[in-house]
Parts: C-alpha cells; sequence; structure tokens
C-alpha cells in the first residue's frame, strides 16, 4: 500500500522543488501532495502518513492548526552544493554582502547554514523583501532568489535552490517504512554533492538552528512579553514587547537573575511549588499587567520557566479587534458636525450644544421628532469625541423585538438557547466597548431590558445570556426618542431612575418647520444630491415653505424625489406632491399666483446677474419684450434684439429662454398662446433700470 507523504513550504517554488526531490528517491513507495502558504493552500492539509514542514510554512501559526493527525511530522533541513561553498569559501577575507531570500527567517536560516559550514570570512546582511533599506553593497549571495536581489547590485553569485538534507531523507525513510531506497547509487551521488557534516553533529547542530530560529519567531510575532529563565533563574530569552512592558533594555536584563532584576515576578514560588501560575495581577510601571508563569520539565527535572505578560489595555485593543472580526461589520461613523446641513438659529444651537456635550463621556438624550436627524447628530457627536477612533454601534429598540433584542445587546454562550449559535455571541455592548453605543427609540424598550440597561450604566459590566462571567465594558450610550419621553415616565411607562442615567446631557433638536431658510437650503442639497436639475415656479416654493413638515427632513427628502422621478425643467404649484397641496387648501394656501416681495426680486435679480454669464443682456431684452405683449419667434426676437443694438443669434435666444423659464421668471407656453412674465419675472424687471433694463440696479454699467 502506497505511503502519503504532504509537503508544506513557505511558497510553491520550493515546495515543488522538495515533492521531485523526494519523488526522484522515495517516489516509488508514495504519494506525494504538496501545498503552500503564497499558494493559499496551508489550511487544507490533507491526512496524510507523514508531513514534511519547512519552518516559513509555520509563520503565524502552529503545527496544530495545519497537521491534520498524529502523523509523524519532519521539520525540513536544507542544503547547498559542494560547488556553492567552494565558490562562498574562495571570497576574501572580510568580504560584505547581501544574503538575498524571500523572507526573513528562511535568510536568517541560511546565514546561520553557511557559518555553519565554514563561510566566517563573509559578513552577511540578510536581505528579503519587505526588509528595511540595506546597505549599498555590490555583491549580493542568494539561493535561487535572484528575484528579489536590489537593481543596484553589481556582482550575484546564485548558489541553487537549497537541497534537502541527507538527514531530511533518513528520516522520512524511517518513517515511510523504506529505508532501503536510500541504498541505491542514486541516492549516494546525491549526498556527496551536498555540503554536509559527520551525520550526528550536524544533526544536532541544525535542529538547534531550527529551534532557535523558531524560538525567536514565536518571541517576535507574539503580541505579549515573554521571558525565559533557566534551571537557576537567569534570564536567558527576553522579547521587544517585554522590554516595552518593563521598560529595561536586553542588557538589563538577559545574563542576570530574575530575582534580583525582576523580583516582583513570581518565578521563584513557580519553582518551589513546581506549579504553573496563572493569571496573577502585578502593577508595572503604573499599570495593571496579567502575569502567567510556566515551568518547563525534561525527565522529571525543572529545567526552566517561561513568563508571559499582558498589558491590560493592550489584551482590551487586541479583544476589540477580534470582536469586530467575529461581528463582520464596520461600526464606524458616516457623519460628522459639517454633514448637518442648515443655518437657522435653532439648529446652530443645537449643534453648538452638541460640540461641547462631545468632549464629555456623560450619557446624551436627543430628543426630537421624527425625522429631525437624532441618528445624524448622534454620528456626529461620537465622530467629535475623544472615542472617534473607537466602534460606533447603532441600533433601533424599537425594531427588535424584545426577546431577540436581549441577546443582541448582551451576547449570549453557546446552548443558551434553542437556536443559539454554536460557540456563542457577542453583544452590541462587547462590539461598542471603549466606542459608543447609540440606542434609537428607546421608549420601546421592555421593562426588564430597562432594568439590565440600569445595571449597564451603574456598574460598566454585562453578563451574556447565559453565561457567569462578569465582562467589564466602557461605552458611552447615547440615546434618543421621538417622543416625550418625560411624561411616559410620569405615566409610569418607563422607568424614572434609568431616565435621569439615560439623560443627564439632554439634547433637543428643533423640527423642519421651525428652522426657516433651511428648508431651502435642504431642498437645494438633497436636489444636487439626486441629480436633478429641475427649478420651482415661486408659488410653489411659497407653498413648500409654508408646509408644516410633520416628517421633517424625511419628508422633505421623499417630496424632492417625487419631484425628481416627474422629469420636468420647472416644477409648478400643481405639480407639488398631492398631500402637501392638500394641506395648502386646507389652509386656504392656494390663491392666485401674487407678485413676490422685494427681497425675493432682488434675490432673483442677483441670480440673474451672476448665473447668466454673458447672455444676461438677451435675457433682459427678452423680459422687457415679453412685458409689452409681445409673442414672437426666436426670428423675430433676434432681428428685434438687432435693432435695440443687442447682441444675439436664434441659439443665443433659446438658451435664454429656457434658462428664464427654469428660473421662473417666465411661462413658455405652447401654441398660439405665447409666453408671459410670471409675477416673480415682473418683479425682476421692475428692479432693472430702463430704459433698456440692461442692468439691475445698484449695478455700474451692463
Amino acid at each position: 500500500m502506497e505511503k502519503r507523504l504532504a509537503i508544506a513550504t513557505w511558497d510553491a517554488d520550493s515546495v515543488e522543488l522538495y515533492a521531485s526531490q523526494v519523488r526522484d528517491f522515495l517516489g516509488d513507495h508514495i504519494q506525494v501532495r504538496t501545498y503552500s502558504v503564497q499558494g493559499g493552500t496551508i489550511d487544507s492539509i490533507a491526512p496524510a502518513d507523514a508531513y514534511l514542514i519547512s519552518t516559513c510554512a509555520l509563520i503565524g501559526r502552529g503545527l496544530a492548526q495545519i497537521i491534520p493527525d498524529n502523523g509523524a511530522v519532519v521539520i525540513t533541513e536544507v542544503r547547498i552544493t559542494r560547488e556553492s561553498l567552494q565558490r562562498l569559501i574562495a571570497l576574501p577575507r572580510d568580504t560584505r554582502a547581501l544574503l538575498v531570500n524571500i523572507n526573513q527567517p528562511m535568510a536568517t536560516e541560511t546565514i546561520a547554514l553557511l557559518n555553519q559550514l565554514g563561510v566566517g570570512q563573509v559578513q552577511l546582511t540578510p536581505y528579503y523583501p519587505g526588509a528595511p533599506e540595506p546597505p549599498h553593497l555590490p555583491l549580493a549571495i542568494t539561493t535561487g532568489e535572484r528575484r528579489y536581489v536590489p537593481d543596484w547590485v553589481e556582482e550575484i553569485i546564485d548558489l541553487g535552490p537549497r537541497l534537502l538534507s541527507a538527514n531530511t531523507f533518513i528520516e522520512l525513510a524511517f518513517h515511510l517504512k523504506c529505508e532501503h531506497m536510500l541504498d541505491r547509487p542514486s541516492f549516494l551521488a546525491y549526498l556527496s554533492s551536498l555540503a554536509e557534516h559527520a551525520y550526528s553533529i550536524e544533526r544536532m547542530f541544525h535542529r538547534s538552528i531550527q529551534v532557535e530560529s523558531i524560538f525567536d519567531l514565536f518571541q517576535q510575532t507574539l503580541e505579549a512579553g515573554v521571558i525565559g529563565v533557566d534551571s537557576d533563574g537567569t534570564i536567558f530569552a527576553c522579547n521587544s514587547k517585554a522590554e516595552t512592558i518593563l521598560e529595561l533594555a536586553p542588557r538589563d536584563l538577559l545574563d542576570r537573575k530574575a530575582r534580583q532584576s525582576l523580583p516582583f515576578l513570581p518565578f521563584e514560588e513557580c519553582f518551589s511549588d513546581r506549579k504553573a501560575i496563572s493569571s496573577r495581577m502585578v502593577e508595572i510601571g503604573g499599570s495593571p499587567v496579567n502575569v502567567s508563569i510556566q515551568p518547563v520539565f525534561r525527565s522529571g527535572d525543572l529545567i526552566g520557566a517561561f513568563c508571559i505578560l499582558q498589558r491590560f489595555r493592550d489584551e482590551e485593543k487586541r479583544q476589540q479587534k477580534i470582536r469586530r472580526q467575529i461581528l463582520g461589520k464596520g461600526h464606524v461613523t458616516k457623519y460628522t458636525f459639517d454633514s448637518i446641513v442648515g443655518q437657522s438659529p435653532a439648529l446652530l444651537t443645537a449643534k453648538a450644544l452638541a460640540r461641547k456635550m462631545a468632549a464629555s463621556s456623560a450619557a446624551i438624550l436627543i430628543s426630537g421628532e421624527s425625522g429631525t436627524g437624532k441618528e445624524l447628530f448622534a454620528h456626529a457627536i461620537h465622530a467629535a469625541s475623544a472615542r472617534s477612533r473607537e466602534p460606533f454601534v447603532a441600533i433601533n429598540c424599537a425594531a427588535i423585538p424584545d426577546s431577540l433584542l436581549e441577546s443582541q445587546l448582551f451576547g449570549y454562550e453557546e446552548g443558551a438557547f434553542t437556536g443559539a449559535r454554536k460557540g456563542g455571541h457577542i453583544g452590541f455592548f462587547e462590539a461598542a466597548r471603549s466606542g459608543t453605543l447609540f440606542l434609537d427609540e428607546i421608549e420601546a424598550m421592555s421593562p426588564l431590558l430597562q432594568v439590565k440597561l440600569l445595571r449597564v450604566l451603574q456598574e460598566k459590566e454585562i453578563v451574556r445570556l447565559g453565561g457567569v462571567d462578569v465582562i467589564y465594558v466602557d461605552v458611552r450610550i447615547i440615546a434618543a426618542t421621538n417622543e416625550d419621553l418625560s411624561a411616559i415616565v410620569r405615566k409610569g411607562g418607563f422607568r424614572k431612575d434609568l431616565y435621569y442615567r439615560l439623560s443627564v446631557l439632554p439634547l433637543s433638536l428643533p423640527p423642519l418647520r421651525e428652522r426657516g431658510e433651511d428648508v431651502r437650503l435642504l431642498f437645494e442639497g438633497i436636489r444636487e444630491g439626486l441629480g436633478a436639475g429641475f427649478a420651482l415656479t415661486p408659488t410653489a416654493w411659497e407653498v413648500l415653505m409654508a408646509h408644516p413638515w410633520e416628517g421633517n427632513v424625511r419628508e422633505l427628502h421623499n417630496c424632492v424625489e417625487y419631484l425628481a422621478y416627474l422629469d420636468q425643467p420647472v416644477i409648478h404649484r400643481e405639480d407639488l406632491p398631492a398631500t402637501i397641496l392638500a394641506y395648502a387648501r386646507e389652509r386656504g394656501g392656494l390663491s392666485q399666483e401674487e407678485p413676490q416681495s422685494a427681497g425675493q426680486a432682488v434675490e432673483a435679480i442677483e441670480q440673474l446677474r451672476r448665473r447668466s454669464g454673458q447672455l444676461f443682456p438677451v435675457c433682459c431684452f427678452i423680459l422687457g419684450e415679453l412685458e409689452k405683449g409681445a409673442s414672437m419667434g426666436r426670428k423675430s426676437l433676434a432681428a428685434f434684439a438687432k435693432a435695440e443694438g443687442v447682441s444675439a443669434t436664434e441659439q443665443n435666444i433659446r438658451t435664454a429662454l429656457t434658462y428664464l423659464e427654469q428660473q421662473g421668471l417666465i411661462e413658455i407656453r405652447r401654441g398660439r398662446a405665447g409666453s408671459r412674465l410670471t409675477p416673480l419675472g415682473q418683479e425682476v424687471l421692475g428692479g432693472l433700470d430702463p430704459p433698456r433694463r440692461s442692468a439691475p440696479k445698484g449695478y455700474a454699467g451692463a
């Protein structure tokens, strides 16, 4: 029966090279499958009788993560050829060169290998993709990775791809029960081509290199501090994270006794009791640090211990990243105070107060009618706060059934209820930790959940549904309601103590009907956002400005969207939505069109002058002719303009007529009815200087 061998390396080229070598010498008896990190197959290794694993394939993962069963594992040992070794030994003493490989671990391992083989006269600097800028040396040495050599290198010594060592083949043959395959002349010839030392010495030395490389990678990539001591309590290992936590340099730690340099770490207790110490709080540099110590035994003898240091704030950040990944959502703010459109005194007062509230971490209760922008303000407050880099999580309490809302807010453990997700699920409080949780329509929350929310606000602690562990959460609460929450409290529909906890900083938003000209600003902003180019007649504007906007900005947005879908260049009063016209009729607001106010006329003159550009004299001429009651075509208007000294082509006349209609100054009637001035057009014409009315009053020149 064929034996199965799985080979896993960092890059696809190496794994295919190793597979080719194995097939050459052991291929008659084994089935080889290849996997690589770069190829994206490292996490899908199929069960096999033996696994040949490169140390680089273990970067960021452990053996247990990629090996599907308990099959025999052989870690690759690599060599170069004797010929390549002779080329290096022939280099002059004190030669400096780059050692180029695919990544840092492989570069480091290759340097160690060359030093072991006697290439001590060459000073090698590791270089790999992503490495810091190296010194510009004229010579580079690589093992088949020429593509990563910098362009400025003058000479390249390519040693060829690294080959599997004799030790590697011996171990594979042993585990795959085919030792006899290594007696063939082809394998013996292969061995003679390699730069090998005595088997036992080389095996121990290279294994030591591998262990040191893996341990070094482990130390540097771990997000916690690591300190290692030997059986005498002498510190032999300390990673950079531990140096940061302890605020000590390596020279102050390595080769020193832990009981003298780090007396606050309980190494002696661990050695005395011969037991692990887990999750002990120690204050270091004024910060709480979680300390765990694990003793190491060999043949029953205590040979050392490792201490893991984890600052609580670092652990919080790490868990927060994990929570975001679990949720699969980017809980970030979408709006700032600049996103809130309006210049009315009521709105500006609300924005100024909200900016001050953003500087605090106290709970905020935003009240206002539906559509006044409560969530918009909540986003803006979070974006302007010290928590702006943390999550912003929004949830509508009225949109989620009460039975589901509890699990959404507080999370749940596996098996907490029928249908609970395997492994449990974090809630919005945990997802928003260190950030802001926005609870919209808070008045819809049930009395039971009100009690739980009150406890969170008081104690800053939660317990998942079905769980027992207390989880600390530092979350800022912004609640919102479109009801009179104080009145609901008086009627007993909402807890008084929770109401006062939520309304530490109350913020009331004005309805749209109290914001005056903000209606026009918002209307134009929404229209521009929809890409619509229609204009409103003065009477249409009059109806819109008088409307109460019970749905506030949401209703206004619907109105603009409706008008955009009409696809008309000019919107007349009769084109407005039926609900708006119905309200205007109820209050008697659909009278005959009346002349506009002087203020509106002045504004229209300003816009006419500014926007019509070179067509301004033509526009003025057309307004004057329509005042006379003239009804003529473009050719006639062009001829009259020429007689009056106004330069205008038929195309100019067409463009000017369209523009005047869009601005609500004229109405172009089809057929024989002709065109006429609107009341606003008459007011604008009255504001222009006679006799040709070529310039508005207050302007010098035409």
